[in-house]
């Protein structure tokens, strides 16, 4: 399935007198990334066992293109941020067994897996036990139970956890595969970086309700622009210059407040002409600063 639409639509959940969701809604697309975030315990992890049938919404509907979401019609893969595999028994032993209780037929479960054994550079550990393996490698192999069967739907809780920048780096170019071939990829996790690399759209969860959900990039052009990111070796320099204006960010960059957005431009030719500037554009909150607006107390 190409193009597919998920829709969370006003999704109530309770446990007892506990109220965990109360009117969740949001959409994702396919051929695009959707980055599904919140603080432990706001309902993330309860959508996502809504989404994947687990158990049913009190009041709601999770829809496909409009319609109830038919789960033998989409197929779903999911690589939970705790792992769930056999560390005793042989690797290719297990994730044929996976993929086999998702429909698939022996030959080709087996032919699959080898594929992406080979694709993820594992193939030497295929008859191995798995708890040979580093934590990364098993990651790698937990992935692969949720890729094998081709699912339309892949929901991605903490992926990057013990992968080393070579991994993370594979692991990137596997999920930008995904999405190139249409499907639905749905991320869940704290490490913002690879949630604002990745994803088109975003809803954080907060205290079982949207806090905000949307298009990342509008998110962002919605804040007010009326500051500037600039990298200078000269910081010190601008700031005198704009007594009470400036401030220093963690990544080094001098954030300057600006009088009124309209002087946007005569603040960047003045620093141009005045300053040997490295770089000086809008600033933009970044994902952790959206984050931190919208999930916190």
């Amino acid at each position: 399935m190409i193009g597919l639409i998920l829709e969370f639509r006003d999704i109530h959940k309770s446990f007892g007198e506990k109220k965990v969701l109360t009117g969740v809604s949001f959409r994702a697309e396919g051929g695009k990334a959707f980055g599904l975030l919140g603080r432990n315990g706001a309902g993330k992890t309860t959508s996502i066992r809504i989404l994947m049938g687990v158990f049913p919404a009190d009041s709601g509907e999770v829809l496909i293109d409009g319609k109830p979401i038919d789960y033998k019609k989409v197929g779903l893969g999911y690589l939970p941020e705790e792992r769930g595999l056999y560390p005793k028994k042989k690797i290719i032993d297990q994730l044929v067994y996976f993929a086999e209780l998702k429909g698939m037929r022996a030959a080709d479960a087996v032919r699959e897996c080898d594929r992406w054994l080979e694709r993820l550079e594992m193939t030497e550990y295929r008859d191995k036990r798995l708890d040979v393996l580093s934590k990364g490698n098993q990651q790698k192999i937990q992935l692969i139970t949720a890729l094998a069967h081709d699912p339309d739907i892949i929901i991605l809780d903490e992926p990057f956890s013990g992968l080393d920048p070579v991994n993370a780096m594979l692991l990137k170019d596997v999920v930008k595969e995904e999405i190139q071939q249409g499907k639905i990829v749905l991320f869940s996790s704290h490490q913002m970086s690879y949630i604002e690399e990745f994803c088109d759209s975003i809803a954080i969860i907060n205290k079982g309700e949207v806090a905000i959900t949307g298009d990342l990039a509008e998110i962002k052009r919605d804040y007010p622009r009326d500051r500037l990111a600039i990298r200078s070796a000269q910081n010190a320099a601008i700031a005198a210059a704009f007594p009470g204006r400036t401030e220093l960010a963690e990544n080094g960059e001098l954030i300057l407040r600006l009088g009124d957005p309209g002087e946007k431009m005569a603040v960047m030719k003045k620093l141009s002409e005045s300053f040997d500037i490295d770089e000086v554009r809008v600033f933009e909150p970044s994902l952790n600063d959206i984050f931190v607006e919208y999930a916190g107390d």
